[in-house]
């Protein structure tokens, strides 16, 4: 006992005496107020040293076996001067990075809203770390990623991991995690089950939570009790856990074609890109100017869940959507198998206003989900036999649906090859930067551009949003 509170205090420095412990302060003992790191981690911290010096063992409640030996370094995960390179590249959800040292994969990160933002995160966890091409070891871990991230079959057991300055107990969470397959998932409780410290699912939690091997260590495959994707996740929050688990689950589920999310459409972007720098030359420019089309469809379970998911996004910032959608998710189980018309028509309005849905977009989701349970909302398959116009105008009948919504998901969801927003102000802001003009156009001007672009027009779309992300760099 003596050995181990001596352990302790060598970790944390006397600063004076405190009543209680705060958020951002430390253990206390004796009336001594010692400090730890300001993390999220220190009351976890605390709680451990606490419990045990007052005869507990160590877990969720009383006769939790988690060990103090293994907990008692349990600050965050630090990162020391050992020489470090990382590599950004790119992923089906987004720009992520990874960082390796000689001795393996030291971290993973997931995508922030731009590219700048994602490698400053880095730099911030990692300072010190240089950017170079990855070596052989690490570019078979990015294709791994990129290729679970596609929901093809990929195999990252082998992936060796840096773990030198990782806890004991976390170590022993990751590892039992590892073993978690695609498609499958686990509970806390589950996972401290398997290490032997029955009870200890918050401490599970706690590590899961400060995972830096996202993906590689997926602890998004772990969930709450009673299958919600609520709880601890690494980086990047439900959301991304939402998403990552959509990906598996629908390769697990079997489902494919129209929703596949793999980056594939009905006509060629090769084909298509050639098309549009013959037949404008201007747009030929910005064409230049960004790059190769890089645009994937995304991924949706069901044409229900895609409008839902639009519904929750409109006049939202991308961030507080996604927050929004996923907490919407993690209201009801197994969500990342599909949101449905039942699990809406199924709930209060409180219930679903707790995830912070406006009553205007409450409203939209329920008539939506009326419509779907009646038959009104074409399926995967009928959805694909559809025309564009007649896709519009029977989505357009959802309340807060409009041609706009519809456009979004035949672009984005469907990979329809000619669809151009007229109404979107991304497209007219970018018309008039790619064409110099003082003002936007108005619907016929860029309707009349828009003929030299068919039957690509998604394409010249795109490249219009893009030109606007270029003039604001």
């Amino acid at each position: 006992m003596t050995n181990l509170l001596g352990k302790w205090l060598q970790l944390n420095e006397p600063v004076g005496p405190f009543e209680e412990i705060h958020s951002r302060s430390g253990l206390v003992l004796d009336g001594r107020q010692h400090r730890t790191e300001a993390t999220s981690e220190q009351l976890v911290r605390s709680r451990v040293a606490r419990d045990y010096f007052a005869g507990q063992k160590v877990g969720d409640k009383p006769g939790d076996d988690v060990d103090l030996r293994d907990m008692v370094s349990l600050g965050s995960i630090r990162h020391t001067a050992t020489a470090r390179s990382f590599a950004v590249f790119d992923t089906p959800i987004g720009q992520c990075s990874i960082v390796w040292s000689k001795h393996g994969i030291v971290g993973i990160q997931f995508p922030e809203a731009r590219e700048h933002e994602t490698r400053a995160h880095l730099l911030r966890q990692f300072p010190g770390a240089t950017e170079v091409s990855p070596p052989p070891e690490a570019q078979r871990t990015i294709d791994g990623i990129v290729a679970l991230l596609r929901g093809e079959e990929s195999n990252l057991a082998a992936t060796r991991l840096d773990m030198d300055n990782v806890p004991p107990f976390y170590r022993r969470v990751y590892e039992a995690t590892r073993t978690i397959p695609p498609g499958a998932t686990r509970s806390y409780g589950d996972i401290a089950a398997q290490l032997g410290s029955r009870g200890a699912a918050r401490a599970v939690g706690q590590a899961l939570g400060h995972n830096p091997f996202a993906i590689v260590v997926p602890c998004h495959r772990v969930l709450s009790a009673g299958g919600r994707i609520g709880g601890f996740s690494a980086n990047g929050g439900i959301a991304t856990k939402l998403q990552l688990l959509t990906i598996e689950a629908t390769r697990a589920s079997g489902q494919s074609g129209l929703f596949d999310g793999d980056g594939t459409f009905g006509f060629d972007p090769d084909v298509a890109t050639r098309h549009l720098r013959r037949t404008d030359p201007t747009l030929a420019r910005v064409i230049d100017a960004v790059g190769p089309f890089r645009m994937q469809i995304k991924r949706s379970t069901s044409v229900f869940a895609a409008l839902a998911e639009a519904i929750v996004h409109q006049q939202l910032s991308g961030k507080a959507a996604v927050t929004i959608f996923a907490r919407l998710c993690a209201l009801f189980p197994r969500t990342y198998e599909g949101l449905t018309s039942e699990h809406i028509l199924s709930a209060s309005d409180e219930k679903l206003r707790s995830a912070g849905l406006s009553r205007p977009k409450l409203l939209s989701l329920r008539d939506l989900a009326q419509r779907a349970a009646a038959g009104k909302i074409p399926n995967l398959v009928e959805i694909h036999r559809m025309a564009d116009d007649a896709i519009i105008e029977n989505l357009s009948e959802v309340r807060g649906i409009g041609r706009w919504t519809a456009e979004m998901l035949l672009i984005f969801r469907l990979g329809r090859p000619d669809v151009l927003p007229l109404d979107d102000y991304g497209i007219r802001k970018g018309y008039a930067i790619a064409f110099r003009k003082r003002t936007l156009p108005n619907r016929a001007d860029l309707e009349r551009r828009g003929i030299r672009w068919k039957p690509y027009r998604t394409v010249a779309s795109w490249y219009l949003w893009h030109a606007v992300e270029l003039a604001r760099k």
